[in-house]
Parts: structure tokens; sequence; C-alpha cells
């Protein structure tokens, strides 16, 4: 299943959140993420965040409970988490899905952006390896790859080359045309690395 990917764009001398979007989840339609925490401590959802079913994620603890081999619950639970942006929630029951089964990408690249979401950033970066160890045309993979590599390591030149190939891989899908209107807001900002082949190392501070 194919969950939410983060999306920035970058415009002007400073880097922006755009929006989050859903890409074949079981929402439809745009809506905001939560900005990153500044702690790995547990942090409450957004006020645009959706409001947790807790009659649903109470079963689906019982029913994962009474069945320990049963990864769909445990990949159900992660998703209602993750729609409500609970991402500390989350992270335990995709970790707990992925025990069972190591080779689901879409999960691991799930658990990857709760680990980003709670500042976990080089776990985060490591989740996504493994994701794409399983599959490395992944473009919604990449394509938050990028993300993570410019807003979490700072690293504007390796955020590039993971926006390049989503890019190269899927240019009029969803996750291309967002990757290249990263690149293009990339560029826009730093005009003469670009002409030079590079994009600079480290992210520009935001204006208040």
């Amino acid at each position: 299943m194919s969950r939410d990917a983060i999306v920035f764009a970058l415009s002007g001398t400073f880097f922006g959140l755009i929006v989050g979007w859903i890409l074949g989840g079981q929402t439809a339609g745009p809506r905001p993420l939560a900005t990153p925490p500044a702690t790995t401590a547990a942090a409450p959802a957004s006020d645009s965040a959706p409001a947790l079913d807790l009659q649903r994620a109470t079963e689906l603890e019982q029913q994962a409970a009474a069945q320990p081999t049963d990864r769909f619950a445990r990949i159900e639970l992660g998703n209602l988490y993750y729609d409500a942006e609970r991402f500390d929630l989350a992270a335990p029951w995709y970790e707990a899905a992925l025990a069972l089964d190591p080779n689901d990408v879409n999960v691991s690249t799930d658990l990857g952006v709760c680990l980003y979401m709670t500042n976990q950033i080089d776990r985060a970066l490591a989740q996504l390896d493994h994701s794409l160890s399983l599959d490395p045309r992944h473009v919604k993979t990449l394509l938050n790859q990028g993300i993570i590599r410019a807003f979490g390591a700072q690293d504007l030149d390796a955020a590039a080359e993971s926006w390049e190939q989503v890019i190269a891989i899927s240019p009029n899908s969803e996750e291309g045309q967002r990757a290249q209107q990263a690149l293009d807001s990339l560029r826009s900002a730093h005009p003469d690395n670009a002409a030079a082949g590079g994009t600079g190392s480290e992210v520009p501070e935001s204006s208040p």
C-alpha cells in the first residue's frame, strides 16, 4: 500500500514546506503534514491532522495481540496512526510488520518517513536505504530520500541526485513532477552552482 509522501519545494533563498499528498492510500486528496518535531519525544498531531479512530485502533491492537503473525493488522495500525500524524505511534507497528516481512518496500518507506518526522534522521535514511535495496527504482522512496537529505541531512547535492533519479525513472508521474519542481526551485535559488553542475552542500536558513 502506498502512503503519504512528504513534498518540499525550494524557492528563492530559503526552503518552505509545501504540502503532503496521498498517493494511492485509503484517503484521497491533499492535506498538510506536520513539520518534524525538534526531539524524538512523542509529538501530538497537528490541528489539521485527521482525528484518530480510537475504537478502530483498539480493535486492531486486540487483533494484533491475538494473532502474533498477522502483519496486515500491524500495517493497518501503522497506517491509522500515520494518517492521524502520530508518527511516534505508527513507527513501532511498521517495525512489527517488517519483523514479519522485511521485504515490504512500502512499509519500509513509511517507517522511514515516521523516523524522519520524529527527528531520527540517520535511522530514517538507513531505512530508506533498505527500501532501495529491495527496489532501487521505487520512486516514492527516492522522492522522500531527497527530502530527508535536503531538510534532515542538509545535503543538497545528494538530494538533487535522488530527485534526478525519480525524474529519470518516472518523469510524468506525480512523484516525477514533484521532483522536477524541487530541482527547478533548487536551481533557481542557486543559479551559479546549478550552471556548474553543483547545488551547494547546505540548506540556507529561512528568513523569519
